[in-house]
């Protein structure tokens, strides 16, 4: 049901509490409202996400952190345990780990959410945000040193992605297998694959992935 199904229900269910005298049906209307409120928190905190990465990106360096952000993804997964919604709830911890992990650069703290998130998003058959949440784990390893379980971790995210057709997001994590594979001595594996990469990324109009790729060249 749409967030406007939603509302015009709440509205239909208030006014037969009114009218008819039955209150019952006044949880009913609260519960989709919660949905509602739910959604349209985990969206507005993506929202401050991008607004920070775009930020980041055209500074150079990591901008201040809008306080809104967490507040709203901990709204949203209160919002969905209390209905019951396991994929909402493996969605918003999700993003509460990608918060610590991308913007507050805390891992120890990341890592158990990122975690959480990716098997509750298998247990409901949600492969988008499992893909997302095994790419962050990959980041971790990745940034721990573990570089056999962060290219496990890439590698399963873009089975995934591929699957659900985020051809975009399968060349983001191609860039960190570009990386995990120069870290590995393997340079020409890793300039494959950023030319793979390069081609999804242009077909697609992932021009913020074609710039990334871009880098990973000059580095790598």
């Amino acid at each position: 049901m749409s967030a406007e199904d939603r509302i015009k229900r709440a509205k239909t269910l208030y006014e037969r509490a009114v009218f008819s005298g039955d209150a019952s049906v006044l949880t009913e209307a609260e519960r989709g409202l919660d949905a509602v409120e739910a959604d349209a928190a985990l969206a507005r905190g993506r929202i401050l996400h991008a607004r920070f990465l775009n930020e980041r990106a055209s500074a150079g360096s990591s901008p201040v952190e809008d306080p809104a952000e967490l507040p709203l993804f901990e709204r949203a997964i209160e919002l969905y345990r209390a209905l019951g919604d396991a994929r909402g709830e493996a969605e918003a911890l999700f993003w509460i780990g990608c918060l610590h992990q991308v913007i507050r650069r805390d891992n120890e703290t990341a890592v158990p959410e990122l975690e959480q998130s990716c098997q509750l998003a298998a247990q409901v058959g949600d492969k988008s945000t499992q893909s997302e949440a095994l790419r962050h784990l990959g980041i971790a390893a990745h940034m721990a040193g573990r570089l056999d379980e962060a290219r496990e971790r890439l590698e399963e995210s873009s089975r995934l992605r591929r699957e659900v057709g985020a051809l975009p997001g399968v060349a983001a994590n191609m860039v960190g297998l570009a990386y995990i594979a120069a870290a590995q001595d393997r340079r020409a594996d890793a300039l494959a694959t950023l030319d793979e990469a390069h081609a999804i990324a242009q077909a697609h109009g992932a021009h913020a992935i074609v710039r990334q790729i871009e880098q990973a060249r000059t580095e790598i």
